[in-house]
């Protein structure tokens, strides 16, 4: 079988790449552009790994083997019926083993010409976070700073759609980073395949030309952003972004309209805040809730929870803040995209620095 093992850095090699580890472990994390033809499903694997402690490792073998021969099977005659002859799969498993090596070896005694990937996922895994280790590194940062509610998001949108290098976290975590930023609907990707996502994204830029990202704190969420990421756009230029109050409280009334369609959900989420803010301050905000308040919340939100917060933090993480380029964003405006444009002009006629 060793001269069916190729590395990792052969991927572009192969025509397909074909992932034989069970749906839950394919949906943790997996090769971008990669296929899942499981050997076991989710409950055979467990079926397996059970007998194996409790029986014996022999049974274990026996019953996986029928099992894996059998949904070898039933893909030859569906997934990969219509594959052709001169067909350059690459396979992989969890570490390289039995899985993949059993489906390596009957494509290849059909004619196919497929290789097994040495090390398996870990190996791509571990990839993963040595890119992620000094890949972000390599980029010149410009951090949207600013309020909440200020609409740095949609400043990173409309950047992007002026033709900006854009690094958007918060999209990639599937969270919009504070307590109420859960996006409805919508369940955070898992750790590892954020990594995955972000890799992807970062391998897309010219690290000739700046990458603007929103200011993040370490967590988006249940998301951790690596270190490397984090101490490079935290040292990099700054941009602050200014709203009126008014503009902020529409904006946060629009951007968290969902809230407010589950009060009761929006109150729990609320009293999560008990300790940062006492007991009657928090039952005063489900009061406004109650009382269909919706505009008041918003700056008392702001007011009294938002800006001393981003007070205590901002000037602590992002060591250019006291040189940041100031921006007054209208972010309710439909005029967003040529704002993004005037400040891309500016900066371009006073170019920004990073420490």
């Amino acid at each position: 079988m060793k001269n069916l093992l190729v590395s990792l850095d052969r991927l572009a090699d192969f025509d397909e790449i074909v992932d034989v580890r069970t749906p839950l472990e394919f949906a943790d994390d997996h090769i971008p552009g990669a296929i899942n033809a499981p050997v076991l499903s989710n409950e055979e694997r467990v079926l397996v790994g059970t007998m194996y402690k409790q029986v014996s490792p022999f049974e274990a073998s026996r019953v996986g083997a029928a099992l894996v021969a059998r949904n070898i099977a039933q893909h030859l005659d569906t997934t990969f019926a219509g594959r052709p002859r001169n067909w350059r799969p690459l396979i992989y498993c969890w570490r390289g083993g039995t899985r993949s090596g059993s489906v390596t070896t009957v494509f290849s005694m059909i004619g196919w010409q497929a290789r097994q990937l040495a090390g398996g996922y870990k190996t791509y895994r571990r990839a993963t976070l040595d890119t992620l280790d000094h890949l972000p590194a390599t980029f010149r940062y410009i951090a949207l700073t600013g309020p909440t509610g200020s609409g740095k998001t949609r400043l990173l949108h409309a950047l992007h759609e002026a033709g900006a290098q854009t690094l958007d976290l918060e999209q990639l975590a599937a969270h919009r980073g504070s307590l109420l930023g859960a996006l409805p609907g919508e369940r955070q990707p898992s750790q590892k395949w954020f990594d995955t996502l972000l890799v992807c994204a970062l391998r897309g830029f010219d690290p000739a030309r700046p990458v603007f990202v929103e200011a993040e704190s370490r967590r988006i969420g249940t998301i951790s952003l690596p270190l490397a990421l984090l101490d490079t756009f935290h040292r990099g230029a700054c941009v602050e972004v200014e709203a009126s109050r008014e503009d902020r409280a529409t904006f946060l009334l629009h951007d968290y309209a969902h809230l407010f369609q589950d009060p009761e959900s929006f109150k729990q989420q609320l009293s999560r805040l008990i300790g940062l803010h006492s007991r009657e301050r928090v039952s005063g905000w489900h009061a406004l809730i109650d009382a269909g308040r919706e505009a008041e919340l918003a700056r008392e939100l702001i007011d009294l929870h938002y800006d001393p917060a981003y007070a205590r933090s901002s000037h602590q993480n992002f060591s250019e803040l006291p040189h940041a380029t100031h921006m007054l964003f209208r972010p309710n405006d439909a005029d967003v995209v040529e704002q993004a444009r005037v400040l891309l002009a500016r900066l371009e006629a006073v170019p920004v620095t990073s420490a």
